[in-house]
């Protein structure tokens, strides 16, 4: 019966919608962290008979009969709305207030990209996230330095041991994209681009629609532990459903094979 293969698809879109709540929910204290969604469709429709067809000379049809073959999973996509920010008091946490990512240097060559602003210092004194990765432009702070200061446009300066006035040693850039949801979540807080984000836009922090930052404080994930759960527990109702569909249609069939 096709009552058993269109439950099975729905059986299958709620699998990943489960997948796509628990990755949400696994990550809601993970600094920067992005939601995802499922974004489903349905399938093609047989189209038994065909809306506006003649039932006779002078009338037609005013509606058709079509049957639905299921539904599937198109896309799983991330919200890229603003996180709370949340006051750490370290001179190396970094958090950007509106539109715009860090960038991040791979260790292959590859740009990479990441609303996660817990950075640190490399033997070297080079800014890097958790992982050693380099932040792009790259900033090195000196020997002895003092007073780190990181400003909203990005402007990154220190105190010289037996200086009065700071020293400016780089400038932090934020990359903006015409379609963030196309960037590929790559693991790691990490974003790469795709053809569908669009190519990386670089500028100042707080010009040209790019956020600002703040130093200190870090982004929290955006995932409403509430919502959240809302959503699996219609996840849950909605594959209970698909499988009593499963179960009515097989003991039909039951029916069907033993009487007639």
């Amino acid at each position: 019966m096709d009552s058993l293969w269109v439950a099975k698809t729905g059986l299958e879109a709620q699998q990943t919608r489960m997948s796509v709540v628990a990755q949400n929910l696994a990550n809601v204290n993970t600094t920067g962290y992005k939601r995802g969604r499922a974004i489903f469709e349905d399938l093609l429709y047989q189209n038994v008979v065909q809306a506006g067809g003649l039932t006779s000379q002078q009338t037609e049809a005013p509606t058709g009969l079509n049957l639905g073959t299921g539904v599937r999973t198109v896309a799983t996509d991330k919200l890229f709305n603003q996180g709370n920010l949340i006051n750490t008091n370290n001179a190396l946490d970094l958090a950007l207030q509106g539109r715009g990512f860090f960038e991040i240097l791979l260790p292959d060559g590859t740009q990479a990209y990441t609303r996660d602003g817990t950075f640190q210092l490399s033997p070297e004194g080079e800014v890097v996230t958790s992982s050693g990765y380099t932040l792009q432009p790259a900033v090195t702070v000196p020997p002895g330095a003092q007073g780190l200061t990181v400003g909203v446009d990005g402007v990154v300066s220190v105190l010289i041991a037996g200086g009065t006035d700071p020293v400016q040693i780089g400038t932090i850039q934020a990359t903006d994209f015409v379609n963030p949801a196309g960037l590929q979540a790559r693991g790691e807080n990490l974003f790469l681009e795709t053809v569908a984000s669009g190519p990386p836009q670089p500028g100042t922090p707080g010009l040209n629609g790019l956020g600002t930052i703040v130093q200190g404080a870090l982004e929290t994930s955006n995932v409403n532990v509430v919502e959240e759960l809302v959503n699996m527990i219609e996840t849950q109702r909605a594959y209970e459903m698909s499988s009593r569909a499963i179960s009515s249609s097989d003991e039909m069939l039951q029916y069907i094979t033993n009487n007639l």
